[in-house]
């Protein structure tokens, strides 16, 4: 497998691309190979500090500036990010195994974010509030909330980005990106070209270091007014402990382990696709993934059947642009890989039945981060694989008999971000409707897009990542009462 080279990649501080205080580098891995591909500036408390002091009065410039400068500011580098299509594309496969396609859902989400936007912004109207004794007028009017820390992970590397970008930017707030240690090179190349065009300094800062002095730093400053991440529960956990040096507003999009529940009158052909595409999409590495699979008794046998010949026929390789045809590349990490094979391990000790995969493919690079798609039938509550998130390309599946079964077994997580239904029993989806609790819940098909709400409930999270909801975590409120 023949890997690119990037070269090294600087810090985005306060409109300015710079060495780290400490001069120290960190390497970029290829999961696919092992081979180091770029190196980026390693971050430190001071680093953190500089980005802080930068973000502050990067927010006194920005949130002057009225929607349509912003605006313009928007699009400017909506048209350089898509300049840089190619390149930045080619870096997310290198630098974290998706295929060249899925990389596009990156690139869209950023372009789509920056886009959108702005006339979500424009389309917020100021609330109006009756008097009821006639004495006053009242309204209340959004104002933007300060500077902003986005703790990103590393698996749709610039959709995250574009996720926090968008709404911060169009609400009038400074960012600092945090990117993940394991691909913060295609957000390094972000601010590349916000150098390039000059973006406003200080507004958007861009750093990857370690958490212990970087997060903690940011995360503890008084500066912040909002912290935004998408990442693991366990790091969302800490943060909201961390932040309490002063009141921020946070917004959290965290762990998952998605119920796929497939009912005897499903559209099979349907259900069986999505059980593939959710699942091995992104090498399963997606918070969204099906990450738990019901069946109903009737019909199991003949999906698990159809699912094992469809995901044995899944092309495994290293997704580049000359390799369109591969669906699925590597794992992000050695450490990731590994824990595939663990939750096979403790489900087979449990009485599960390992159905495909389970393996390293032959003929791949010995250093590289790879597993065969696997699945693994008979799963049960008291296994890794039903409790945990897998975030990999390891398929549960279980069949069940009854509505109040799965229903239960469906809930029985600390998780409540996305769920998935198949039937065409209207009451039963108006029940599962009323009792999933999870804060998405899909009927008969998937959508995610720039402008539908995407958030969880219970362990999984705070507040909405799309959609217009996501601009009430970068503002704040303030009620104007005025005596008639």
């Amino acid at each position: 497998m023949k890997t690119e080279k990037f070269g090294y990649k600087k810090l985005y501080i306060n409109g300015e691309l710079i060495d780290s205080v400490s001069g120290e580098k960190d390497d970029v891995i290829c999961p696919a190979t092992g081979e180091v591909i770029a190196q980026v500036a390693k971050a430190g408390k001071a680093d953190a500090l500089k980005a802080l002091d930068a973000a502050q009065k990067g927010f006194k410039y920005w949130s002057k500036l009225s929607l349509a400068e912003r605006t313009e500011w928007m699009l400017k580098l909506r048209t350089a990010v898509l300049n840089k299509e190619h390149e930045l594309k080619t870096a997310m496969v290198h630098e974290m195994g998706k295929t060249y396609a899925g990389a596009s859902e990156d690139i869209e989400a950023v372009v789509n974010a920056l886009e959108w936007y702005p006339g979500a912004m424009k389309n917020m109207r100021e609330e109006q509030i009756p008097d009821y004794e006639n004495t006053h007028t009242h309204r209340m009017i959004s104002k933007p909330a300060g500077v902003v820390v986005a703790y990103l992970a590393w698996n749709f590397p610039l959709l995250n980005v574009g996720f926090k970008l968008g709404p911060a930017l169009a609400s009038g707030c400074s960012i600092i990106i945090k990117p993940s240690g394991y691909s913060p090179l295609s957000t390094y190349m972000m601010g590349e070209i916000l150098n390039d065009i000059n973006f406003p300094a200080g507004v958007i800062n861009i750093l990857a270091g370690p958490s212990d002095e970087v997060a903690t730093t940011l995360t503890t400053s008084q500066i912040p007014a909002v912290l935004t991440m998408i990442g693991s529960t366990t790091t969302g956990k800490k943060v909201i402990a961390d932040s309490t040096t002063s009141i921020k507003k946070l917004g959290m999009e965290l762990g998952g382990n998605a119920p796929f529940i497939v009912f005897e009158d499903a559209d099979f052909d349907t259900a069986l696709n999505l059980a593939v595409g959710l699942k091995f999409g992104n090498s399963g590495q997606i918070c969204v993934a099906a990450n738990r699979i019901f069946v109903h008794k009737n019909i199991y046998d003949k999906f698990l059947k159809a699912y094992v010949k469809k995901v044995s026929e899944l092309k495994i390789g290293f997704g580049t642009k000359e390799n369109p045809d591969v669906f699925m590349g590597p794992v992000v990490s050695r450490k990731d890989r590994d824990r595939m094979f663990d939750l096979v391990k403790d489900a087979v000790s449990k009485g599960a039945k390992l159905e495909y995969g389970g393996k390293i493919p032959e003929g791949f690079p010995e250093n590289g981060f790879w597993i065969e798609p696997t699945i693994v039938s008979g799963i049960t509550p008291e296994m890794d694989l039903f409790k945990k998130e897998t975030f990999g390309p390891v398929a549960g599946i279980m069949s069940f008999e009854t509505d109040d079964e799965v229903l239960e077994l469906a809930n029985d997580t600390e998780f409540g971000l996305a769920s998935y239904i198949f039937t065409n029993n209207h009451k039963r989806i108006e029940r599962f409707t009323e009792e999933l609790e999870f804060g998405e819940i899909q009927i008969n098909g998937v959508k995610y897009s720039i402008y539908l709400p995407h958030g969880g409930i219970k362990n999984s999270g705070i507040g909405h990542d799309c959609s217009h909801l996501a601009l009430h975590d970068y503002l704040v409120k303030k009620r104007v009462s005025t005596a008639i």
